[in-house]
């Protein structure tokens, strides 16, 4: 298996664990898997193409979903 992708189940498995943690630790949480997810995101589609690219953003936006929720509202009050 490819590093790039060993990194992205890395990165699921991170994020399970922090689901499993106590509400106060999930928003830092959210914050730290955003700021390494960006970096894996381009790494797997310069690895791996488009389509694995493609697909670990999906699974972080379905992960990730009240941070990005919560983004569209904002930007929504603002415009």
């Amino acid at each position: 298996m490819p590093p790039a992708l060993i990194a992205a189940c890395l990165w699921a498995l991170v994020a399970s664990v922090i689901a499993m943690l106590p509400r106060r630790f999930h928003w830092p949480g959210a914050v730290a898997l955003i700021v390494t997810g960006i970096p894996l995101l381009g790494w797997v589609t310069a690895a791996e193409g488009p389509l694995w690219g493609l697909g670990l953003m999906l699974a972080g936006a379905s992960v990730l979903r009240w941070p990005l929720i919560h983004l569209v509202a904002r930007l929504r009050r603002r415009g």
